[in-house]
């Protein structure tokens, strides 16, 4: 370990404090279409569980 540095500190501190914002703030506009399939219905979930469970 090596003695405490308080300038070496106080410029690591100000490094994390800084706020980076040269970057493009707007977001991006997405088109298309989402699907998702909803599966099984909820008794045949259930009797899979069921089914798992007595292995």
């Amino acid at each position: 370990m090596g003695a405490y540095d308080e300038a070496e500190h106080e410029r690591r501190e100000k490094m994390t404090s800084e706020v980076d914002a040269d970057f493009d703030a707007e977001r991006p506009e997405y088109s298309g279409s989402l699907t998702f399939d909803s599966g099984d219905s909820a008794e045949a979930l259930l009797d899979k569980f069921q089914e798992l469970q007595g292995e």
